[in-house]
């Protein structure tokens, strides 16, 4: 078994260039929904018709609504979705509070027992269902959203498990590409909560309890279960071997491009990373691989021979052919497992998300068997990714005549910064353009500083909402290092940096200028949130 030499372990397919990464990492396109599409509305009538609501209600629901106000805050208010009453609401942000107060999602115990002991005490809801499962260092939320996109075209029922989210925990969860309402995922953890709470008291002293991102994969393989889906997209929340998504063994594996990210858990020696990654490779799996570096493509081809996978490999069975900018996205030719297929317009920037839609495009080949005698239907093909949004992934959130553009990018490491570089050079035309970058700690805001620093006029630097954001003044200090002090500002509150890179760029004028906001998952949502963007 060979790899596909050079050009595919280096390169991509045909005469088109591709980006090393997705900018960001993590991110279904609208409203929370129930299953069926339509919001659930069924407690509104019209007016002068329905129960009377008694004043002790009226006052109850007053008290809820002022709990709700403290819980959100100022700066990124949360909204009570169309679909949720206060109370349910209020409830939902219990649970996620609660969720929070467990072992949080930042940390990682080599350990599948715990997982795997729940998911045995529900049934096994995981193996109700073939999975496609995805990891790599970025490119896992867009491209999970893709294949969600064609499967559900092409008449599946799906389910999607993602993380982290951008602005509401009930992103994570999606039926039939959309997120799971308020209601439904206080529905799932109550029937999950009993089983953590015998795991949890079954622990030995000094072992942790269970992890909140352990309890959310099993409400996430639950709901599944429950729906039931016909298929299921799985993203790992951090690695592959040891991820809790772990337990469940994909029929189809997906691996895009390894690089360096949570060193402090998965080591600094990409090739050890891709070891770990690798693990999401089971024996009968089809292996879909992204074009890597070709030492990282020898080691997937090691797991894939180890454990007698199919492969699939970008730049020889699959890849992108031709690619051309359009307006608002790119229109692209691929070469899938069961064809091509042309005039695929994809509202997404980037090289990096056009190697996506190639990688999302086998992999949901290989899902359903689609093959050159029975290729995938090509206008489904274009309907799907035709219809594909990636909330954070240079979204535009503002623009207009007179105004400077603003894009959302949830780049949170070098490789991703990369990505966002190339794409702001390769995609957009401005005149004038200022970061507005938040980091977490533990990342390398020194790389997505410099791999920034040749696109961007000036920066203002400033954190957000999280608990590990950087402290702005540090950032501040490395930024200074590296665009020099004339060009970097510090303002903790991200609503007044936006509106103070805002002021920088029309310096230029009114045309031409533009913002971007980045550097963390965090800092896209609440960024999002600040432009009255729904979690979608």
């Amino acid at each position: 078994m060979t790899y596909g030499g050079d050009r595919w372990a280096e390169g991509g397919f045909g005469d088109a260039e591709r980006a090393d990464d997705e900018p960001g990492d993590t991110d279904g396109d609208g409203d929370d929904a129930d299953p069926d599409g339509a919001p659930d509305r069924s407690d509104e009538r019209p007016e002068g018709e329905g129960e009377i609501h008694s004043p002790e209600d009226t006052a109850q629901d007053a008290v809820l609504a002022h709990v709700l106000n403290e819980i959100r805050g100022g700066e990124t208010p949360d909204v009570v979705p169309a679909q949720s009453t206060v109370a349910g609401f209020a409830e939902f942000l219990a649970v996620d509070a609660a969720l929070d107060r467990r072992w949080p999602e930042s940390v990682m115990e080599p350990s599948l027992d715990r997982i795997q002991a729940l998911c045995d005490a529900l049934g096994d809801p995981q193996r109700a269902y073939p999975v496609v499962h995805l990891t790599g260092t970025n490119g896992k939320t867009s491209t999970a959203r893709m294949v969600d996109a064609l499967l559900t075209e092409i008449g599946l029922r799906t389910g999607r498990y993602t993380s982290p989210h951008l602005q509401r925990a009930t992103e994570r969860i999606n039926l039939d590409n959309r997120p799971i309402t308020a209601e439904r995922f206080v529905e799932v953890y109550r029937e999950v909560e009993p089983f953590v709470e015998l795991i949890d008291a079954k622990a030995a002293e000094g072992e942790p309890a269970m992890s909140k991102f352990e309890v959310l994969t099993a409400m996430g393989f639950a709901a599944f279960a429950d729906a039931p889906v016909e298929a299921a997209v799985v993203e790992v929340g951090l690695g592959g071997r040891w991820d809790a998504t772990n337990i469940a063994d994909a029929h189809v594996a997906v691996i895009l491009p390894i690089g360096l990210d949570h060193a402090e858990y998965l080591g600094d020696d990409v090739l050890d990373i891709a070891k770990e990654k690798a693990g999401i490779i089971k024996p009968g799996s089809i292996a879909v691989l992204a074009a890597q570096d070709k030492a990282v493509a020898e080691i997937l081809i090691e797991r894939c021979a180890e454990v007698g996978a199919e492969v699939a490999r970008e730049g020889a069975e699959f890849g992108v052919r031709e690619r051309e900018l359009a307006v608002g996205g790119q229109r692209l030719e691929l070469q899938g497992l069961s064809g091509r297929f042309d005039e695929v317009f994809l509202p997404l920037h980037g090289e990096h998300q056009a190697s996506n839609a190639a990688v999302a495009l086998a992999a949901a080949e290989a899902m359903v068997g689609a093959s050159t005698a029975h290729p995938l239907d090509p206008d489904a093909v274009r309907a799907a990714f035709a219809s594909v949004a990636a909330p954070g992934r240079l979204e535009p959130v503002q623009g207009g005549q007179g105004v400077p553009t603003v894009l959302i990018d949830a780049a949170h490491n070098p490789a991703g910064a990369k990505a966002l570089a190339r794409a702001l050079q390769s995609e957009f035309r401005f005149t004038r353009l200022v970061g507005v970058i938040g980091v977490l700690q533990g990342k390398d805001a020194r790389g997505i500083l410099t791999e920034l620093e040749p696109v961007l006029h000036e920066v203002v630097v400033t954190t957000n909402g999280s608990p590990r954001a950087m402290n702005p003044d540090d950032l501040g200090a490395l930024a200074t290092e590296v665009f020099s002090a004339d060009r970097v500002s510090v303002e903790p509150l991200l609503r007044a940096a936006i509106e103070e890179a805002g002021e920088l760029a029309e310096e230029a004028g009114d045309s031409g200028v533009g913002v971007i906001v980045t550097g963390s998952v965090v800092t896209a949502g609440e960024a999002r949130a600040l432009f009255g963007k729904e979690p979608a």
